[in-house]
């Protein structure tokens, strides 16, 4: 163990945040802190480091550990290059290199003795520098930089004239490169296209140091860690596995938790009822039987109810109008910038019910092809035709839709002032905005609040095609799981960008890659293109040589047209990918089938506690004098409270009846 949290406690004013947080961190280990937004993930990675101090509780690093944190605040030299910057990590590497070289300069005006002495000194230092790797330090520096996105062109770059997030993987290179024992970071995949995500998994989950994570992706946890560390209710809970077993474990529990609830609550009215019953035969025997079970039931230990958090988004898309079969063709579509192509000669189509991701590497044209099919760009060459009764509904990731100037309400009620002020508040609680935060100006909200109100905009309007750019930017992971339920059983058609892999695979029935310019087209989700683009780009490389044969596969791909080399690549690559297709056919009806129940087993839900609600009403009504007074009020009551208990037992073992169809099927929810 090289690392112990031991009851950390941590309150910003009347607000706790941390509470009796304790685990622990092996050597080699690899760890994710997870929770929604403002559970004190990042509060948390700043009490181990230091820069924050907990009200009470330890911290504990064994001895000559070191740590290395990536910090928000990126402390960079102003005048340094790229490479200079990063380079200047291994400074006493290259101060040892520059005193070897020192050292054979002086050897070679040296004799006797002092030769001796210089050559004893020389063959120590160079010991020193081998143990150290000295002569792989710049092979090292630049597969790191390059890694992370960075070109050899970029590295003469001065540092004060980088962006925000080419200065963070700087400082994210450097610490790469220190190679502390224990690694921290917080969000690092922000500022990283898939490219330099997939390399940094690759690194990190093959550091021989241990890894503490706190970030959004998903995909990303699930690569890299073995132990998921989740505050929630500022309390924490250790769960072994990565991601995905944490999320399956975690949703078992609750509903082990709420099964255990809602099966005692019903032996409870179960005997409540019979001890009525009893009671209502008023003989001696009966009534003794009555107080048996009534003491029994008294001594009963009572499960509470699972805390539900007012902290998931309620989403419903839903299109009013279907569109025609034929949403989107796009032809021969070209752009670029100050002489720069983006992409060339692109041509797809979009079918009603597709739900397509386009992936790419930054620079490649994404949202610049999403601007062009919403109208907001013209293209340089080719065309885009919208199909019939198709209406576009457009989610900015930079939320230019906004308005800084208005509040929350009036952002809402301008856009759709039909709606009355009652249905407007109702729809922004759903989205987590109640009391006075409606009132907060669009200027000073976060980006994850952002977020909220442009999907809260989207859900209100009438589209039936849905352009969204980067939808998932500034969500917590219990908000993008929300989004992608939503987004999974949209009955119309969604074109997207994302660098969110997880959202991709959960919600994408196509993946179109931007590359080289070409636009290549794989029939499945993300692990079906991850499982399939090796084989499409080797069969294209296979008919010849060079990057224009890829392309010509791409062109191929798309068109239906093309000869030669570039026909025969495509007909190669698209063999290879038809043999996947059937399953992927397959996992989609089981997929719909799934969701079909899991919808059944929310209604369920629901509707239980609906009633329940309506049940505690009603005990609420019976302690109203006027109501007390009224016999035919009173009557109606409570046969409508007797009409709810029997419409809650059968609904309870409704909802037991699915709980085991989804535990039972192996595609449970749980």
């Amino acid at each position: 163990m090289i690392l112990s949290c031991s009851n950390i406690n941590k309150s910003f004013g009347t607000d706790v945040i941390l509470k009796d947080v304790s685990f622990h961190i092996n050597e080699h280990e690899k760890a994710a802190i997870v929770g929604i937004n403002g559970a004190g993930k990042s509060t948390l990675l700043k009490i181990i480091v230091g820069e924050l101090a907990a009200d009470s509780g330890s911290v504990v690093i064994a001895k000559s550990t070191t740590v290395g944190y990536l910090s928000q605040q990126q402390d960079l030299t102003p005048g340094n290059t790229i490479w200079d910057e990063v380079l200047s990590v291994k400074s006493d590497i290259i101060a040892m290199e520059q005193n070897i070289r020192r050292l054979e300069h002086q050897m070679k005006e040296t004799e006797g003795d002092e030769l001796d002495a210089l050559l004893k000194q020389y063959t120590q230092l160079t010991h020193r520098f081998e143990d150290a790797n000295g002569y792989a330090v710049k092979s090292e520096v630049t597969g790191v930089l390059k890694g992370l996105g960075f070109s050899e062109d970029d590295f003469t770059m001065r540092v004060e004239t980088l962006s925000g997030g080419q200065k963070t993987r700087v400082a994210l290179s450097k610490l790469l490169l220190r190679t502390p024992d224990i690694i921290m970071l917080d969000e690092p995949t922000n500022h990283l296209d898939l490219e330099s995500i997939r390399w940094l998994e690759g690194f990190l989950s093959s550091y021989k140091g241990a890894v503490i994570l706190v970030a959004h992706d998903r995909y990303f946890l699930d690569k890299i860690v073995t132990k998921v560390i989740e505050i929630e209710n500022s309390r924490a809970e250790t769960f072994m596995g990565n991601y995905t077993t944490y999320s399956e474990k975690k949703q078992a529990e609750r509903y082990a938790k709420l099964r255990a609830y809602m099966n005692q609550q019903r032996e409870i009215k179960h005997q409540e009822k019979v001890i009525e019953t009893l009671r209502s035969y008023n003989r001696e025997k009966s009534i003794k039987r009555a107080e048996s079970r009534e003491k029994m039931l008294n001594k009963i230990e009572r499960v509470e109810k699972p805390v539900e958090l007012n902290d998931k988004m309620n989403i419903i898309l839903e299109p009013n109008i279907q569109s025609g079969n034929d949403v989107l063709t796009v032809k021969h579509l070209s752009k670029g910038f100050d002489g720069v192509t983006l992409f060339d000669d692109v041509n797809f189509e979009v079918k009603r019910g597709d739900r397509i991701a386009i992936i790419g590497n930054n620079g490649t044209g994404k949202t610049t092809m999403l601007k062009i099919i919403n109208g907001i760009l013209p293209p340089d060459s080719g065309e885009y035709r919208p199909g019939a009764k198709v209406y576009i509904g457009y989610y900015d990731q930079e939320h230019h839709v906004l308005d800084p100037e208005k509040t929350i309400f009036e952002e809402i009620q301008s856009t759709y002032p039909d709606i009355d002020n009652t249905r407007v508040r109702n729809l922004l609680a759903a989205f987590l905005f109640t009391g006075d935060d409606v009132f907060k100006l669009i200027g000073d909200l976060s980006g994850g609040e952002k977020a909220r109100v442009s999907l809260a905009k989207l859900m209100l309007s009438d589209a039936n095609f849905l352009i969204l750019d980067e939808p998932t930017n500034h969500l917590d992971i219990v908000s993008k799981e929300i989004l992608e339920q939503a987004v999974a059983s949209y009955t119309g058609t969604v074109v997207y960008v994302s660098h969110d892999r997880y959202f991709i695979n959960k919600t994408a029935t196509r993946v179109f890659e931007l590359t080289d310019k070409r636009l290549v087209q794989y029939e499945g989700n993300y692990d079906y293109y991850l499982d399939k683009r090796d084989a499409v780009m080797n069969a294209a490389y296979a008919t010849g040589s060079g990057r224009a044969v890829v392309q010509g596969a791409s062109a191929q791909k798309q068109s239906g047209t093309g000869q030669g080399a570039g026909s025969a690549a495509a007909g190669s690559a698209s063999d290879s990918a038809a043999s996947g297709k059937n399953d992927w056919e397959a996992q989609k009806k089981l997929a719909a089938a799934r969701r079909k129940t899991e919808n059944e087993f929310a209604a369920c839900e629901a509707e239980i506690a609906k009633l329940e609600a309506r049940n505690e009403e009603i005990d609420g009504l019976f302690e109203d004098p006027e109501i007390a007074t009224n016999s035919v009020k009173l009557r109606e009551l409570t046969e409508e409270k007797s009409s709810n208990e029997e419409k809650l037992e059968e609904l309870m073992q409704t909802w037991e009846d699915l709980y085991e169809k989804l535990n039972d099927s192996g595609n449970s929810v749980l």
